[in-house]
């Protein structure tokens, strides 16, 4: 691996002979990346569509299993932050341990974010039906399909002006988190299940105590309840000053997004009228229940928007992901360069339409699936990153301009030993699916990128962040 440590090349320099290709934009601070970043992790439509699967899964451990995924996030969190602002990239995971651990770990760790950043949209966009039932009823699957389509057309607009609309939109998402949370709480009772020792009901109205496994067995969807914050590196070519910024969004998105969503979660399950009723998932329906319809209805809707504004900040996210792709010249030279083109407003097209229209198409496919493939995938993801943190500091980049994260290397060190043991834990059939889409990738990475290396996934960053 002795592409390692070198410095990342310029922009201008990514293929020998070839022009240099065009830059994304800096024109958002912390407040407008950190309202961007906390839509993407979308707290209300993940804490009504997601968060109801653990619900049924592991019933009032759900709170619980959220917050020690929350604890490990933070050690992520530092990962992330010390690696997007060393390597601020818009090709963010692959970008960071395709310098630090070598261009294959970089690729593998690529098409664990390409998973992601596919699925996820699709997931929450799924949900979008179910809450817009109090006006109207349609069909599941076409309406993820629609919310997908229009999220892709407003991808096309100004990062700017995705930041300000995203960001009302964020409103309504922490007006409906606040009402629900008031709401469970004051419907709080002596008889709620115990929130450290879950209990899950069954078929017949028993009740069963949630196991440890169980809790390990749902942490990929826990830590997908909150994986958003690392949209922040994503955005660090086009934010302001991202050295200091960029740690700043990610560590003020993560403390913000888990306050949005955890807060709810314990309302919900001490409010909750019986355990049968927690593990149905119907959280709009418990809404009425403690409220009238009126406030059930605005919920709905609040959560509808909400979804439709995660919709908008993933393909944003995702097109960036695709235009860094092509930029280090990871595909055959016309999609190359198909994806690094920008539109009238700065944003790169083909890349966007290249993420939204089969994100459409995954709509139609089983949402749990879709869930469980995703949890599998971040938890890879994150592992691979925290391995990159912990050759941070060696050679050049050990006295580069960073923001450095405490107690290194042990939070790292202590991050992968637990991801691994959490990678054991998951359902076998999503484990099977990524796996065999990380052995193709692998493949490709043999037969074609590596017999062109000098000039095919040559990893870089923009001009004016080199030395």
């Amino acid at each position: 691996m002795t592409d390692t440590l070198r410095p990342p090349q310029s922009v201008a320099a990514t293929a020998a002979g070839a022009a240099a290709p065009q830059q994304l934009k800096r024109s958002i601070g912390v407040v407008g990346g950190t309202l961007l970043t906390l839509s993407c992790v979308t707290p209300a439509s993940t804490l009504f569509v997601i968060v109801p699967e653990l619900f049924a899964g592991i019933g009032s451990a759900t709170a619980l299993a959220i917050a020690i995924g929350t604890v490990l996030c933070v050690a992520v969190a530092f990962c992330y932050s010390e690696l997007g602002t060393l390597i601020p990239s818009a090709g963010g995971e692959y970008a960071m341990v395709g310098t630090l651990a070598g261009r294959l770990m970089g690729w593998l760790v690529f098409v664990l974010s390409l998973i992601v950043v596919m699925i996820v949209p699709s997931v929450i966009a799924l949900g979008t039906a179910a809450y817009l039932a109090p006006v109207l009823h349609l069909d599941k699957a076409m309406t993820g399909a629609a919310v997908m389509l229009a999220a892709t057309l407003a991808g096309l607009l100004d990062l700017r002006a995705n930041a300000w609309i995203t960001g009302v939109f964020l409103v309504l998402e922490v007006i409906a988190a606040g009402v629900v949370s008031v709401l469970g709480f004051s419907h709080a009772h002596g008889g709620a299940p115990s929130l450290l020792h879950g209990v899950v009901a069954g078929d017949a109205g028993a009740t069963t105590t949630v196991s440890v496994g169980a809790i390990v067995g749902a942490m990929g969807i826990a830590l997908f309840i909150t994986q958003g914050f690392s949209t922040a590196v994503y955005l660090s070519e086009e934010m302001e000053n991202p050295r200091r910024n960029v740690s700043r969004t990610v560590l003020w998105t993560l403390g913000i997004s888990a306050a949005i969503i955890l807060v709810p979660v314990v309302a919900i399950t001490v409010g909750a009228p019986d355990l049968q009723t927690l593990t149905s998932g119907d959280l709009s329906a418990m809404v009425t229940a403690w409220s009238n319809s009126a406030v059930g209805t605005f919920i709905s809707l609040c959560v509808a928007l909400a979804i439709i504004n995660a919709g908008i900040v993933m393909v944003i996210q995702n097109s960036r992901v695709l235009f860094a792709s092509a930029r280090d010249k990871a595909w055959p030279e016309p999609v190359n360069k198909a994806f690094s083109t920008l539109g009238r407003f700065g944003s790169p097209w083909v890349a966007t339409l290249a993420v939204g229209l089969p994100g459409a198409a995954l709509c139609f496919v089983k949402g749990e699936l879709l869930s469980n493939i995703t949890g599998v995938a971040v938890t890879g993801m994150y592992l691979l990153v925290a391995v990159a943190a912990l050759l941070s500091r060696r050679g050049h980049h050990k006295h580069a301009a960073a923001w450095r994260m405490p107690l290194w290397p042990v939070i790292p060190a202590v991050l992968v030993a637990v991801l691994l043991y959490v990678m054991t834990k998951l359902d076998t059939e999503p484990l099977l699916w990524t796996g065999g889409i990380t052995a193709a990738a692998t493949l490709y990475w043999l037969f074609y990128l590596r017999p062109r290396q000098d000039t095919r996934w040559v990893i870089s960053l923009p001009e004016d962040q080199q030395g």
